[in-house]
């Protein structure tokens, strides 16, 4: 799940993003004009083992669609391998199925959007940060792309109530299973996504998943449902670090 180990941790948190989270949702539930109704969340998606345990948490309080939008990852195969494991994790899960729960809480199934794979997208974004290390200014980058075009969806969704021909209900909030990663800076996304939200106008929902346990509950669901679990991000540029780091577990190993 583009676990990279390298020396450089991400940056600490300033709020705790987890307890705001918390926070929009007992809001919502105690707002009487909501009428009973739950938010309904565009939640950008980066593969099925980071979504595992956001949606084991979260699909309670939201109507969940998940868009899977990645074009940092470095091809289409491994593109669709990762939507096909998410779209097979929603459905052995039951979420891809409306249901009422067993406190008689109706749930609306969840779908998986999948826009057409286009990687030249980020590489036009990643062009001057080729050499740039994890967690640096390109993966700053390739964050807000892809919360910019999760945000481009809410638009188009609330203007026109269609995306790709599919009819939709406006969305509430949008938000990112990418802050499950204790690789990847809370911080930094939901600084990103705070932005973007207040360019669009749009409402982003602050999280942390990886408080709680939510990693390591990630890693059993994994686990559990037989997932596809990656040892980059996606890109080129993560995809040889990894090697590189690879290549030097196996040598320090030898010398042992």
């Amino acid at each position: 799940m583009g676990e990279i180990f390298n020396n450089r941790k991400p940056e600490p948190n300033t709020r705790n993003y987890q307890q705001m989270m918390e926070n929009v949702i007992k809001e919502w539930h105690n707002d009487g004009k909501k009428n009973g109704r739950k938010p309904r969340l565009l939640l950008h998606s980066c593969c099925a083992p980071c979504s595992s345990a956001v949606l084991d948490h979260i699909s309670a309080f939201f109507d969940i669609t998940l868009f899977y939008y990645n074009p940092n990852i470095s091809t289409k195969a491994e593109f669709d391998h990762r939507a096909s494991e998410l779209k097979r994790l929603v459905h052995e899960m039951g979420l891809d199925q409306e249901r009422v729960d067993a406190d008689g809480i109706h749930h609306a199934p969840i779908s998986v959007l999948v826009p057409v794979y286009d990687h030249k997208e980020f590489l036009e974004i990643a062009k001057g940060h080729e050499k740039d290390p994890e967690r640096g200014e390109r993966c700053h980058l390739c964050y807000r792309q892809r919360l910019e075009k999760t945000a481009d969806v809410m638009d188009q969704v609330r203007a026109d109530h269609l995306y790709d021909g599919i009819p939709m209900e406006a969305f509430d909030y949008f938000c990112t299973t990418l802050t499950i990663s204790p690789m990847k800076s809370s911080e930094v996304l939901n600084r990103i996504g705070e932005e973007i939200a207040g360019e669009h106008q749009e409402a982003f929902l602050p999280s942390d998943f990886k408080k709680k346990g939510g990693y390591q509950h990630s890693i059993a669901l994994s686990r559990e449902y037989r997932l596809y679990r990656q040892d980059f991000c996606g890109c080129e540029y993560s995809k040889a670090q990894a090697e590189r780091e690879r290549r030097m577990r196996a040598e320090k190993e030898e010398k042992q």
